[in-house]
């Protein structure tokens, strides 16, 4: 069976797609985690530990919230005024599934030069067997006027492979990389079952010998 990545397909594919309409922000009992300024786990539960996050880190903290919350006001918001700018010309808006079962947590951040930075992430989530699964992804993040802002991802979709980028700010780009993993993983989903009805015809003509 096709191993499908969680956070490509949960926070990606399905949040990040820009559709048309709009979701109705959901609170959720989930925890999400994070990484404070000194280095210690965050929790939304712990106000205090929460409150230590900054820069980078605080602006993926409040993204992928908004993204486990469904709240896509504020996930547009955390978005770069160009990601914004591009998603409101093609008449789209960010759209991320409310998840009660998500969990994250926010790593380490590299910054580059005094306007950039890349922030890496956890996030887990239950599979289709309800299983909890954890994929990572790299945030790239930018400082503008308003705060530091979501630039884009990269994360692993296929096992052995090179990550796939997602530049926000150039959303026809982002679209048709994300409809090359849907018709990718349909693809592989149908050789894998091509190859385990071709196994099971020559295991039954083996018995029959």
């Amino acid at each position: 069976m096709c191993h499908r990545r969680g956070i490509v397909l949960a926070a990606i594919l399905a949040a990040l797609a820009l559709g048309c309409g709009k979701s109705d922000p959901a609170g959720s009992s989930a925890g999400p985690s994070a990484v404070d300024g000194g280095g210690q786990p965050a929790t939304s539960t712990d106000p205090a530990s929460v409150a230590k996050l900054d820069g980078p880190a605080k602006a993926v903290f409040e993204f992928l919230d908004a993204v486990r919350a469904g709240n896509d006001a504020k996930a547009t918001q955390m978005l770069t005024s160009l990601a914004r700018t591009k998603a409101a010309e093609m008449n789209r808006t960010v759209r991320p599934p409310a998840s009660d079962t998500a969990r994250f947590q926010v790593g380490h951040v590299e910054h580059l030069g005094n306007d950039g930075a890349r922030v890496a992430c956890a996030w887990t989530d239950l599979d289709e067997h309800g299983q909890p699964q954890t994929d990572e992804a790299l945030w790239m993040v930018r400082r503008e006027a308003e705060g530091w802002r979501i630039a884009g991802v990269a994360a692993t979709v296929f096992p052995g492979e090179p990550p796939l980028l997602l530049d926000f700010e150039k959303p026809e780009e982002m679209v048709q990389k994300q409809q090359w993993v849907r018709d990718e993983i349909r693809r592989r989903a149908e050789e894998e079952s091509a190859l385990q009805a071709q196994s099971g015809e020559n295991s039954e003509k083996s018995v029959r010998r």
